[in-house]
C-alpha cells in the first residue's frame, strides 16, 4: 500500500500571550484506503490538524507530505491546485448553494479542472448514483432531508476522485439516524479504495471506526486499531 498521509515531528505554534502550542511533535502516517478517525476534546489540537492535512495552514517545522507531494516550501497556488485535484472536503455546514441542483451543486466541485459543463454533469450524475442519490439529481437543497444534503456534500468531495477526503464533523448537524447514515457511506466508500480521515469529538462515530488516533494538546495520545 502506499502513504497518502505522511507527518513527523509536525509543529504549530499560533502567537499570543501566552502563545498557543496547536500541534507540538505530532508524527502520523496514513496508507491509501485507510478510514481513520482523529479525535479529541474541544481545543486539543485537532481542527489544526485538519488545516495541516488539507494544506490550509502550514507547520512550522516537521514534514508534511501529502500524496507523495513535500508541501513546505511550495506556493500558495500549488497548494491551491493540490486541493483542487487531490483533497476533498466535507464539513459540519453542508455548504451547498441555495437554488441550484444537487446535481450542479456536485458539478461545482470540477470548475477549476477545465472540463465542459456536460462533463461536470456527467461526472456529478456518476457521484451522486455512487452515494445512493440518483432520485434526487434535480432537487435543489430545501428539498433535501439533512443526511441527502450531506450525502451531496460528500459527492461533490468526490467528484474530483481525490487521493484524500477530509470530513470535519461530518454527523455533527445531524440528528443520530442520519448521521449513522452518512458513517455508513463513509465506510461504504473506503470499501472503494477512497482514503478517509473523519475529525470528531463524538466517540461514539469513533468507535465504528478501523483506526481511531486520539489528540490532546497537541500530542498524539494514541493510535488504535480494532480488529
Amino acid at each position: 500500500m502506499s502513504e497518502v498521509v505522511l507527518l513527523r515531528d509536525v509543529h504549530r505554534v499560533y502567537p499570543g500571550q501566552p502563545p498557543v502550542r496547536a500541534l507540538a511533535g505530532v508524527g502520523l502516517r496514513i496508507e491509501a484506503g485507510e478510514l481513520v478517525g482523529i479525535v479529541g476534546p474541544s481545543g486539543s489540537g485537532k481542527s489544526t490538524l485538519l488545516n495541516v492535512l488539507g494544506t490550509l495552514d502550514r507547520a512550522d517545522t516537521g514534514l508534511v507530505r501529502i500524496d507523495g507531494q513535500d508541501v513546505a516550501g511550495r506556493s500558495d497556488r500549488h497548494l491551491s491546485a493540490l486541493r483542487a485535484h487531490r483533497i476533498g472536503f466535507v464539513f459540519q455546514q453542508f455548504f451547498l448553494a441555495p437554488g441550484v441542483t444537487a446535481l450542479d451543486n456536485v458539478a461545482d466541485g470540477l470548475l477549476y479542472t477545465g472540463a465542459s459543463l456536460r462533463e461536470r454533469r456527467r461526472r456529478a450524475a456518476r457521484t451522486l448514483e455512487r452515494v445512493g442519490l440518483t432520485d434526487r439529481n434535480h432537487h435543489r437543497p430545501h428539498e433535501l432531508s439533512g443526511g441527502q444534503r450531506q450525502r451531496v456534500a460528500v459527492a461533490r468531495a468526490l467528484v474530483g476522485r481525490p487521493a484524500l477526503l477530509l470530513a470535519d464533523e461530518p454527523t455533527g448537524a445531524l440528528d443520530s439516524t442520519s448521521g449513522a447514515a452518512v458513517i455508513e457511506l463513509l465506510h461504504e466508500l473506503r470499501g472503494d479504495g477512497t482514503t478517509i480521515v473523519i475529525i470528531t469529538h463524538d466517540h461514539h462515530v469513533a468507535a465504528d471506526l478501523p483506526r481511531t488516533v486520539h489528540i490532546l494538546d497537541g500530542r498524539i495520545e494514541s493510535d488504535e486499531r480494532t480488529a
